[in-house]
């Protein structure tokens, strides 16, 4: 079962988008554009609090091991 995690190594901010799409498996750049797209469109005070709530939420990646 694939989990959710933030992203250590895709990050800009958080890592909340970067892990987004590494979970959807499209490039994050496509989850920022959409976010900030949907930020502008129902307010950025709305859209900040949900993006804090996911990066308090969402645990970060645990490190990759070498194999």
């Amino acid at each position: 079962m694939k989990r959710l995690y933030r992203s250590v190594t895709d990050r800009r901010l958080g890592g909340v988008c970067g892990g987004l799409g590494e979970y959807l498996e499209v490039d994050p750049t496509v989850v920022r554009l959409i976010a900030v797209i949907a930020g502008l469109a129902t307010g950025i005070f709305p859209f900040l609090i949900g993006y804090v709530i996911a990066w308090l939420i969402v645990p970060e990646a645990p490190p990759k091991t070498p194999s």
